[in-house]
């Protein structure tokens, strides 16, 4: 059976063109527009690329600063040591520590959207693999999650870095910023996250690599987007250069 939709959802709907291309611009002003939810709705965007994932040299994954920062109040743990661990503290980690941490961790208490480890702490995380692989919290040297200066890490988590991988079904999605931020702020947001994708293209991928790209909120409808448009970007021409 379909889903009823309210009063609001309609209005939004009715609003929105489902066989319609967008321009970036043109979507991120419709999709604010949208975004009537009584909380700040988070703007995401999925791009369908043209890799699978299975295969080692098709993988897409890798960490992009958003500068305009997510809105969303990420929670960072971090595994270190003495001095270490009180930078870490320092920097904004919500928590710190060693055996006590993968303890903690080991009886469900996993509400943390980062982990981050020191290289010498890796022997006590690997114990965690089977609770943090699944969930996509282990720490991994490529995503700058396991390194020395964990309160860079920290910082960085803090200051809106975010984290993508590629879906078995060649997707991938991350939200760019709040419904609340300005127009110029989204986009400057979107435009470096297609960047950091494109960037990120592996020599495995054959064909179009970027497919199709769209654009929501956490309660509004999705908006295709044009893709000549995407890939015209500044921070897109300049990674796939």
């Amino acid at each position: 059976m379909a889903k009823k939709l309210t009063k609001k959802q309609k209005a939004q709907y009715e609003k929105v063109d489902n066989d319609a291309i967008y321009n970036v611009d043109n979507a991120i002003k419709l999709v604010k527009e949208c975004a009537t939810a009584k909380f700040d709705e988070t703007i995401e965007v999925s791009m369908n690329l043209g890799v699978d994932p299975r295969h080692a040299d098709q993988m897409v994954r890798g960490v992009v600063a958003l500068p305009s920062g997510t809105g969303k109040d990420i929670k960072v743990a971090v595994f270190a040591r003495g001095d270490k661990a009180e930078a870490a503290q320092k920097a904004g980690a919500d928590k710190v520590g060693a055996e006590d941490l993968m303890e903690d961790m080991q009886n469900g208490n996993l509400d943390y959207d980062r982990i981050i480890a020191t290289p010498d702490m890796m022997g006590i995380v690997g114990r965690l693999g089977k609770v943090l692989g699944p969930k996509g919290l282990m720490p991994n040297p490529k995503l700058g999650t396991v390194t020395p200066d964990p309160a860079a890490a920290v910082e960085a988590a803090k200051g809106g870095e975010v984290q993508f991988r590629v879906e078995k079904n060649g997707i991938i999605h991350a939200g760019i910023g709040k419904a609340s931020f300005a127009e110029d702020a989204l986009r400057k947001n979107f435009d470096a996250f297609v960047g950091a994708i494109i960037k990120a293209k592996p020599s495995g991928a054959k064909g179009r690599y970027v497919r199709k790209v769209a654009i929501t909120s956490t309660m509004g409808p999705g908006l295709k987007l044009d893709l000549a448009d995407v890939e015209g970007t500044q921070a897109a021409k300049e990674a796939d250069a």
